[in-house]
């Protein structure tokens, strides 16, 4: 979709052009793919030859919408209120999620250490004992 709203209109051979530096895809991969959006009428398109011109039927801004109503309703059940507070608390809880990974680093290098410092048991119990 990205390459369809940065031409206006285009065939499948355009949008796959527009998409070869990023994504190396088949002809065939595209051409499914504008099918099926088209299907769903995310995408219009008209006979040009043996072609179809496609142009996106609707907006980036109502996708992005609509994508981000989705995100909110699988992770905050719903809430845009419970996302909102996510988010201004998100840099607090990266710093503490890194402040414990330190942390929880130093103490399992000190328990290395004194691990190899003490010497180790050996036990000459048979194991079919156990």
């Amino acid at each position: 979709m990205k390459a369809l709203w940065a031409a206006g209109k285009a065939t499948v051979h355009e949008i796959r052009a527009g998409l070869l530096p990023d994504r190396p895809l088949a002809y065939t991969t595209v051409m499914t793919v504008m099918d099926r959006l088209a299907r769903k009428g995310i995408v219009e398109r008209a006979k040009l030859g043996h072609a179809h011109l496609y142009r996106p039927a609707v907006t980036e801004e109502i996708i992005r919408e609509h994508a981000l109503n989705q995100f909110i309703q699988d992770f905050f059940r719903g809430s845009h209120e419970d996302f909102r507070r996510h988010l201004e608390n998100g840099e607090t809880v990266a710093r503490k999620r890194t402040q414990t990974r330190t942390a929880r680093g130093v103490r399992e290098k000190d328990a290395a250490t004194l691990a190899k410092a003490e010497p180790k048991i050996e036990s000459d119990l048979d194991a079919s004992l156990l």
